[in-house]
This record gives structure tokens, C-alpha cells and sequence, in this order.
């Protein structure tokens, strides 16, 4: 009596005639798609792909904080020491407050990084003691966390056994879900400082640039109005709408920056033009 065929997704039909003793051969041995279709539904099957914001995003809000601040602080005090009417006051003045800005954005942005790091590694530290010291306590103080989330002590207690198997994991656990304290990048410091930097010297350079080629300030100034606002527009759009990704919310951050710009760059025109007014 012959042995029946069998439907197989990965050897195909079988037994395979052609090996001994009804095995399938390695040639049939063959991965294959599984269609949904086959099954009655219509939709051919997919992987599900879950889209996350990935690390860079502290690079990117590093860029947004240093590019805005960049295109706002210059940008202000071009366009007040340009109301006294000499280019090369506002290129020599700029320049300084780019320079001196850049340097003083990447170190604090080092600083708070590096703050960052030690802070997590001394709650490590703090925690790793409290394991070994007091394990009762932190044991109940798993059960706490878990309860949060709805599990209750039975159900709770074979996942207590297990996370505090391991002395690493145990850990591991509750800086993750009792501080909220994810491990910063070892080298996070030095990238914030240069993303940072670099982005307030590239957004506090645009501003900058109508006065390097045009020789009358009150020219330089409309041309460096009319490109700061474009590019406060579209930072403005951009930064929102990659965070949020919403029509709604990147028209609404250009408005909010080209607004912040205007009264920063308005009230900077506006007091070295009385300061000047006065002593003179």
C-alpha cells in the first residue's frame, strides 16, 4: 500500500519517489511564501513593520535646537547693529557672537550629555547595591511595577522568579522600568557637541551672508530679512512635521518660528537703535 501524499510548505509533496525510504531529497528541501490567498483571503500576507523613531533622535533635536537658535540669536543682533548704518560693525560683531555662540552651544551640549552618562552610571551603581543589599525590597518593588500594568500577584510571581534569576537582568529591569533611565551612548557627548555647534554656526551663518556682499547696511538688512524668513518657514515646517508628521503641526511650527524670529530680531533693532539714539 502506497503511502499518502503529504502537503508541506517547506519540503513540498511527499514522499519523494526518487529517495530512499520515502525521504524527500535535497532538492526538494525549498522555502516557500506563504499566500494567504491560498487560505481564502484575498490579501496576500505581509510582514508587519512597525516605523519608530530611531537614535537619531537626539542628533535631530540637537540639530533643531542648535540650527534655531542659530538662525534667531545672529539673526537678532545683525539686524540691531545694522541701525547704525556701518556693514563692517555688523560683519565684525557678527562674527564674533557666531563663533563665541557655536563654541559655547557645543560645550554645553557636551556638558549635559556627559551630565547625562554619569548620572545614569551612579543610579547603576546605586541600584546594583540595593540588589545585593536589600533584595526583599526590591523584589516587592517589582510587584509594584507589574501591578501597574494590571498583573496580579500569581501571575506576577513566576516573572519575579525569573527577572531576578539573573542579578544583570534584575538590574537591568529596574532602571528600565522603575528610573526610566534608558543607557546613554558612550559617545553621545562629543556627537551632541559637534551636531550642535556645527548647526548653530550653519543656521547663524544665512543671516550673516547679505552683509559680506552688499555694501549698504539698509540693503543687506531687507535681503537678510527676506532669506531668514524663508528658511525660519521651512525650518519651522520641517521640524514639526518630522516629529509629528502633520500638515496641522508644520504650518503651525513655521508660524511659531518665523514669529519668535521677528520679535527677537525686532526688539534687538529696536534697542541698539534707542542706545544709539541716546548717546548720541
Amino acid at each position: 500500500m502506497s503511502e499518502p501524499s503529504v502537503e508541506s510548505p517547506l519540503l513540498g509533496r511527499g514522499p519523494d519517489p526518487a529517495s530512499p525510504g520515502g525521504r524527500p531529497s535535497p532538492s526538494r528541501l525549498r522555502p516557500t511564501t506563504v499566500n494567504r490567498m491560498s487560505s481564502g483571503n484575498p490579501t496576500p500576507e505581509r510582514p508587519h513593520i512597525e516605523k519608530h523613531i530611531g537614535s537619531y533622535e537626539a542628533v535631530m533635536r540637537d540639530v533643531i535646537i542648535g540650527f534655531s537658535d542659530g538662525l534667531t540669536v545672529p539673526f537678532a543682533l545683525t539686524a540691531g547693529l545694522s541701525s547704525l548704518g556701518d556693514t563692517r560693525i555688523v560683519i565684525m560683531g557678527g562674527l564674533a557672537e557666531l563663533f563665541s555662540g557655536m563654541i559655547s552651544m557645543g560645550l554645553g551640549a557636551y556638558l549635559a550629555a556627559d551630565t547625562e552618562r554619569q548620572h545614569w552610571e551612579a543610579e547603576l551603581a546605586r541600584e546594583k547595591h540595593e540588589v545585593e543589599t536589600v533584595p526583599d525590597m526590591e523584589r516587592a518593588e517589582i510587584y509594584d511595577i507589574l501591578a501597574q500594568y494590571g498583573v496580579s500577584r500569581g501571575a506576577a510571581d513566576p516573572i519575579v522568579r525569573d527577572l531576578t534569576a539573573d542579578k544583570e537582568t534584575w538590574v537591568r529591569f529596574m532602571m528600565d522600568f522603575e528610573l526610566r533611565l534608558p543607557e546613554p551612548d558612550a559617545g553621545r557627548a562629543w556627537i551632541s557637541a559637534v551636531t550642535m555647534g556645527l548647526s548653530y554656526f550653519v543656521g547663524g551663518l544665512i543671516p550673516m551672508l547679505p552683509y559680506f556682499f552688499l555694501a549698504t547696511t539698509t540693503r543687506a538688512l531687507l535681503v537678510s530679512v527676506m532669506i531668514t524668513v524663508v528658511v525660519l518657514l521651512v525650518f519651522g515646517f520641517l521640524k514639526n512635521w518630522v516629529a509629528i508628521r502633520t500638515r496641522k503641526a508644520g504650518f503651525w511650527g513655521a508660524g511659531e518660528t518665523l514669529v519668535v524670529g521677528a520679535l527677537a530680531a525686532g526688539t534687538s533693532y529696536g534697542i541698539v537703535r534707542l542706545l544709539d539714539n541716546i548717546s548720541s
